[in-house]
């Protein structure tokens, strides 16, 4: 496997968004594309575009909190056929806008768990049985090559999107976590890091958004990275370079700034 030059490829969350932007930017003859996502109309106009660029390309509507149906979808992809890059990037947001009627809530604890289900428990029921599938692969120096789809949301919680927040902290420190773990058993782990991606999940965002990016120039960026094994992609570098400062400082002092940030919308759009 040469992973700076994939030749099969799987994608959750691939009907819109990073997901659909990845899909088309490694769309080429030769290429396998396996896209997954729960709109299957977007997910048809991706292939559609994906296969005139001479790709190969299998889809799958699936739902990535369905642990048992992900496993079996993912191992029937590997039965085609290894699978040399798996890219992890289902995800949902929401945060704090609209419930300022109730002092006592935040965010609904249903939004919280339909945030957990599909942000980590949806990267849970790709990595996973992924790793299982690459550690069959006997022979090669690199067996495969994984990507979690965090943010930079992930490097500090913020009052406005706390549920979000936490669960883009959490796959970051797993995927870091499992590169370490996994380097010997010949799996590379990759950990995506976005900032302001113009995508459906922004265009709700009724505020202003710091060096807001093209999708097609995210896709651009996070292709590069993973072909160099890049353990964190973290992107743009003005904003990350804030995100990492402000993270480093005591909470005490950033608290009065975070308060005063824009609320994301409540209501989570679908992946």
């Amino acid at each position: 496997m040469n992973i700076a030059q994939p030749t099969s490829i799987l994608i959750t969350g691939a009907s819109s968004g990073i997901g659909a932007a990845l899909a088309r930017d490694y769309a080429a003859p030769g290429i396998r594309l396996v896209l997954g996502g729960r709109d299957r109309t977007r997910l048809g106009h991706v292939a559609q575009d994906c296969r005139a660029r001479g790709a190969e390309v299998e889809t799958g509507t699936i739902d990535v909190t369905a642990k048992d149906e992900m496993a079996r979808w993912i191992a029937d992809a590997f039965a085609h056929g290894p699978i040399d890059l798996i890219i992890a990037n289902a995800g949902i947001s929401g945060g704090t806008g609209g419930n300022g009627e109730d002092a006592e809530s935040s965010e609904s604890r249903d939004q919280v768990e339909s945030i957990f289900a599909v942000n980590v428990g949806g990267v849970l029921n790709t990595v996973y049985p992924a790793i299982e599938q690459m550690r069959k692969r006997k022979g090669v120096p690199v067996r495969g090559q994984i990507v979690v789809m965090s943010s930079l949301a992930g490097f500090r919680g913020l009052p406005g999107a706390p549920a979000y927040s936490a669960s883009k902290a959490c796959v970051r420190s797993l995927g870091e976590g499992l590169r370490g773990s996994l380097a010997r058993q010949g799996l590379r782990v990759s950990v995506i890091c976005p900032g302001f991606v113009k995508s459906p999940m922004t265009d709700i965002n009724p505020y202003p958004m710091p060096f807001l990016m093209p999708v097609e120039k995210a896709a651009r960026i996070i292709r590069r990275g993973l072909a160099r094994n890049r353990a964190r992609i973290a992107f743009p570098w003005r904003l990350w370079a804030m995100v990492w400062l402000m993270s480093a400082l005591p909470v005490g002092l950033t608290d009065p700034l975070f308060s005063r940030m824009p609320e994301k919308p409540a209501t989570p759009p679908a992946p």
